[in-house]
C-alpha cells in the first residue's frame, strides 16, 4: 500500500471519479476538486472540495497538502466538455476554450509558485488530453484514419475543443521544459463505461446509443448522419490502468490511450442491440458529426509502457448497457 498523496481535479466527473476510486484502492490519500459531486455514486475521496477551478484565488491553498508539504501527484481531468452535441455545434466554443484554458493555466501557475516557495519540484502532474487534437485532414477516410502521435502536426483539429486541448498540451510541455515540472500527457480516445453521463446533451456516443436502445419500444432509434463514420471506444477500467502505468513511468508523452477496435456507428448500434436482445433499426437524421473516421494507434504505448487493451467493445458495452438500463428503470 502507498503513503502517497494525490489531488484529482475533475474528481466529480466520469473519468476523474474512477481515478479517485483506483487511487484509494492503492492506499493513496486523495483530495478531489470539482464543481459537483459524482452524479451516480458516492465519492471515495478523503476530502472533496466544491470549487470553480477557473477562479485562481484559492489555488495556493488547494494544491497545498499541509504547511510546507505538496501533493505527490495531481490528475487534471477538469474541463468544459461533452459529446458531439455539445462540442461540434459551435455554440459553446468560447465557453469551452475560456474555461478549460483557465483551469490549466491556473493549475500550472499555482504549482510553479508553490515549487518556488518551498524550493521543491516533486509534484508530478497528469494532463488528460484528447484524440480531438488530431488533424481533420487525416480523418476524412472512415476506413483509414491516421491518429498516430506524430500525425498531430501540422495542426488542424476539427473543433475548438480540440484546439484548446492541443494548446494545453503545449502549455504543460512548456512548463516542463522551462521549469522542470514533471508532467505526463495522454490523449484519450472515447472513454466509456458505467457511472458516466448518458443524457442531457453532454453524453458520449456509447452512452447515448445505450440509452436510446433501452428506451426504444418500436426498435427505431435516431442516429446523426449516415452512421458510416467510424470510432474506437475504450472501457473506463482500461483507461485508468493505462494512466497509472504512464504516471509510474519516465515517459512524458503525449501518448494515445484508446482501443484499436474500430467500428462504424451503425455497427455500434448493432452491438448494443445484440446486448439488449432487441432488433434495432437506425433512423439517420442530420446532426453534428465530427470527423469521418477516428481510431487509436497504440504502437507508441505498447513500446513505451507495454500496455494494450484487453476488453472487447462488446464486453464493455454489456457492462455499460445494463448499468444505464438499471438507471432508467430506477433500480
Amino acid at each position: 500500500m502507498s503513503n502517497k498523496k494525490a489531488l484529482v481535479f475533475g474528481g466529480g466527473g466520469f473519468i476523474g471519479s474512477h481515478m479517485v476510486k483506483r487511487l484509494k484502492s492503492e492506499g493513496y490519500f486523495v483530495k478531489s476538486v470539482d464543481l459537483n459531486y459524482p452524479e451516480f455514486c458516492d465519492t471515495f475521496a478523503d476530502e472533496f472540495l466544491i470549487y470553480d477551478l477557473t477562479n485562481p484565488e484559492s489555488f495556493p491553498d488547494i494544491i497545498t497538502f499541509a504547511e510546507n508539504e505538496t501533493y505527490d501527484e495531481i490528475y487534471q481531468y477538469a474541463a468544459d466538455m461533452g459529446g458531439a452535441g455539445f462540442i461540434f455545434t459551435g455554440d459553446n466554443d468560447a465557453e469551452i476554450m475560456t474555461n478549460s484554458g483557465l483551469i490549466n493555466m491556473n493549475l500550472l501557475k499555482a504549482q510553479l509558485d508553490q515549487n518556488k516557495k518551498l524550493n521543491t519540484n516533486n509534484t508530478k502532474i497528469f494532463y488528460s488530453s484528447s484524440a480531438c487534437i488530431y488533424p481533420e485532414y487525416n480523418q476524412l477516410d472512415p476506413d483509414n484514419p491516421d491518429c498516430s502521435e506524430g500525425s498531430a502536426y501540422p495542426a488542424d483539429p476539427d473543433s475548438e475543443y480540440g484546439w484548446e486541448k492541443l494548446f494545453s498540451e503545449r502549455l504543460y510541455l512548456s512548463y516542463s521544459k522551462n521549469f522542470n515540472i514533471p508532467v505526463r500527457i495522454a490523449r484519450f480516445h472515447n472513454i466509456f463505461g458505467p457511472e458516466g453521463t448518458y443524457d442531457g446533451g453532454r453524453e458520449k456516443v456509447p452512452a447515448a446509443i445505450c440509452r436510446k436502445v433501452a428506451n426504444s419500444e418500436d426498435g427505431i432509434i435516431e442516429i446523426w448522419g449516415d452512421g458510416m463514420q467510424t470510432r474506437s471506444f475504450l472501457y473506463i477500467d482500461e483507461c485508468i490502468e493505462a494512466t497509472r502505468r504512464l504516471m509510474n513511468s519516465d515517459f512524458i508523452g503525449p501518448v494515445n490511450i484508446g482501443s484499436e477496435e474500430m467500428v462504424s456507428i451503425n455497427e455500434l448500434v448493432k452491438i448494443v442491440g445484440e446486448v439488449a436482445n432487441k432488433e434495432i433499426v437506425p433512423k439517420h437524421i442530420d446532426g453534428p458529426l465530427g470527423v469521418r473516421g477516428r481510431n487509436s494507434n497504440n504502437d507508441l504505448i505498447r513500446e513505451k509502457l507495454n500496455w494494450d487493451y484487453k476488453m472487447t467493445l462488446k464486453e464493455g458495452i454489456e457492462k455499460t448497457y445494463h448499468w444505464i438500463e438499471s438507471q432508467l428503470l430506477g433500480e
